[in-house]
């Protein structure tokens, strides 16, 4: 760290060592490049902060300097991992319609590069990982694309990438075009790691309960990172034959393969001769591995050199496959069933959990959430969604950052969240800090519904303050619902929303005819179905979310949340499409159309329809990051809320004037 630029000349390698024992107590704990880069991120930010360089926090600079950093330290590309990565994609697209005429992908090349350029390849990459993110009729699929139609592919793209949990915040639509190296082998990295580890949780594998002691609280398993229930998975299985040692990553502690050789003796002893273990010779000792792990049909992603480099990303790939093709655990129904009754949340609140959770994470704070219910119950990770969406509330001396091992820090934390939620105006007379520490799961989705509608909120007020000035008035639902109406009747159609709640939106029309009245050629008329049917409703939700993250709206919502008529998506959902039309096309005082209600979002939705065609419509700017809704939250300043705090009425949000 002390001889990386930016901090050599500004700081001295006892302040840096002083910031880092923070977060890593442990200064001989190997680490992920990812976090060493995040970590010098953090620091050059607080430099900046303390020379007044880049106001308070240091945000001002921060991505700019995130930008160049990555320019200068990932210009090295990892061969075997790229080689492996196009072993992957030609294994799982070889047959795909489209891109069978491409594959297979030379590794030793840029082909790779070339091919990732109009968008299409990383799209489909995206539903191999989690199936049916995108609904394929809204890619632009051709042999060539014009510029609007690729940028309309990579928005989709990073929008969903975020939607399944990637982290995309150095990554805009211009490095796709220009396929940058090291940013796509990024992004392609996390999309296969998400699909190679989906299974590593209780609710697909509830096999994995017999990892934990019968004393284990099952909710604290539920907040296990996928990676670190992938290790227990192997030390448990390392434990029962016999080795000694306790494996912590999948990089120094694999480099000499004989935990992989225990590993498979105990997984498939009939594919483990003991001269594996005999061997004396690491590379030798990776290759027999490898031999036997191929016998349980996983890929050779890998080679012996990787192995023994100890390449975490590649080693974390190989383990993963060995526990899809053989995982050792028992079938014990009388253990699933404990397990399923245990972690059976309702559909609803499952549902509201991961589009809350993709949420936070698209937010850039710095702790990646696996489990909101859990990962919130120490207070931390909301004051940081908090300093977020409302720059400046938090008073970080008083909080306690992870591990937090008094249960009184992670209430002084919960009890802070609570005393700003107040200050914005949040309705949370039932909620107590102690709610969130014993994890309330319906006190916690009501606070964090709140959180990510004063966040969309705020964003939309920010827009109308530079139309209107100080005298504008603050936002409302009832603006957002007027808005939507108007511009769809604006475009000539009759359909009309009642409410976040109407029945009526399950057919999902109204939002393609809103979809199309602020972007006309966004939408395929020839796709989209009447909605009579669940199937056709399915199919039409399916293609509005694809839509609208194509568009550049940022969404995690589900097809269901659509055909079911969730309020709170809706309400989202409505809210990102008019901040996206709002931002790409601002309107002046003298272009809005009258109303009754002066506080109506009606004023913002000119009849501009009319010169929306494909010819006339300026298309994003390629070099524009889609995750502007995310990086505008960092330079939002706190307004008064009173006007957009929530009143509920048997349980709804009701919007107040």
């Amino acid at each position: 760290m002390k001889k990386l630029r930016g901090l050599n000349e500004v700081v001295s390698e006892e302040e840096i060592a002083a910031f880092l024992s923070e977060s890593y107590p442990d200064s001989d704990q190997e680490i992920e490049f990812e976090s060493f880069l995040r970590e010098y991120l953090n620091l050059q930010a607080r430099v900046s902060a303390k020379e007044g360089g880049a106001g308070a926090g240091g945000g001002g600079g921060k991505t700019s300097f995130l930008k160049s950093s990555i320019t200068t330290l990932l210009h090295n590309i990892n061969q075997a991992e790229k080689s492996s990565y196009v072993a992957h994609i030609n294994t799982y697209l070889r047959d795909d319609p489209f891109l069978k005429k491409y594959l297979p992908i030379d590794p030793a090349g840029n082909q790779l590069f070339d091919l990732i350029r109009d968008g299409v390849l990383l799209c489909k990459l995206i539903n191999v990982a989690v199936p049916g993110t995108i609904d394929e009729r809204a890619i632009n699929k051709k042999r060539v694309l014009n510029p609007w139609q690729r940028n309309e592919n990579h928005t989709l793209c990073l929008n969903s990438a975020k939607a399944i949990g990637c982290t995309v915040v150095n990554i805009g639509t211009q490095d796709l075009v220009e396929g940058r190296p090291h940013l796509v082998l990024g992004l392609i990295s996390q999309i296969i790691k998400i699909q190679l580890l989906a299974d590593l949780n209780l609710k697909k594998t509830p096999q994995l309960v017999e990892l934990f002691d019968d004393s284990k609280d099952i909710d604290e398993v539920l907040s296990l990172s996928p990676e670190k229930m992938l290790l227990r998975w192997m030390n448990h299985h390392l434990k029962k034959a016999g080795y000694k040692k306790i494996v912590n990553n999948f990089s120094s502690d694999v480099k000499d393969g004989e935990a992989y050789a225990y590993l498979l003796k105990a997984l498939a002893p009939e594919h483990s001769p003991e001269t594996t273990l005999d061997t004396k010779d690491p590379e030798e000792r990776a290759k027999l591995v490898l031999e036997q792990a191929e016998k349980l049909d996983c890929k050779r992603y890998l080679t012996p050199k990787d192995i023994t480099e100890g390449s975490a990303n590649l080693n974390l790939a190989f383990v993963a496959q060995i526990f899809q093709h053989r995982n050792g655990l028992t079938s014990d129904t009388k253990q699933v069933t404990l397990t399923q009754t245990a972690t059976r949340d309702d559909v609803l609140l499952s549902r509201e959990e991961r589009a809350f959770r993709m949420w936070i994470n698209s937010l850039g704070v710095e702790s990646y959430v696996n489990n909101v219910f859990e990962d919130v119950r120490n207070g931390w990770v909301l004051l940081e969604v908090l300093d977020k969406v409302s720059p400046g509330s938090v008073n970080w001396k008083l909080a306690t950052k992870p591990p937090i091992k008094l249960p009184f820090r992670k209430l002084e934390n919960c009890n802070q969240v609570i005393k700003i939620g107040k200050q914005l105006k949040f309705s949370l007379v039932n909620l107590a800090g102690n709610d969130i520490v014993q994890g309330n799961k319906k006190l916690i989705v009501a606070l964090l519904w709140q959180l990510m509608r004063f966040n969309i909120l705020q964003l939309l007020n920010k827009l109308r303050f530079h139309s209107q000035g100080p005298q504008g008035k603050e936002i409302t639902d009832a603006d957002i619902l007027n808005w939507a109406n108007s511009k769809v009747k604006a475009s000539g159609r009759t359909s009309r929303m009642e409410s976040f709640k109407d029945k009526s939106l399950s057919n999902g029309l109204f939002f393609l005819e809103l979809l199309s009245a602020v972007q006309p050629r966004v939408v395929n008329w020839k796709v989209v179905t009447k909605g009579e049917t669940d199937e056709d409703k399915k199919l039409n939700a399916t293609y509005i979310i694809s839509v609208a993250r194509k568009l550049g709206c940022s969404v995690f919502l589900l097809p269901e949340d659509i055909i079911e008529v969730n309020q709170k998506m809706i309400l989202t959902l409505t809210a990102s499409i008019m901040y996206w039309s709002l931002q790409k096309q601002p309107q002046s005082p003298s272009e809005m159309p009258e109303q009754s209600d002066p506080s109506s979002m009606a004023s913002d939705a000119a009849s501009d329809v009319g010169s929306e065609d494909g010819a006339s419509t300026i298309a994003p700017s390629e070099s524009e990051d889609v995750n502007s809704l995310s990086d505008s939250i960092s330079n939002l300043t706190m307004d008064d809320a009173t006007s957009i705090a929530p009143s509920t009425e048997n349980g709804n949000v009701v919007a107040e004037s």
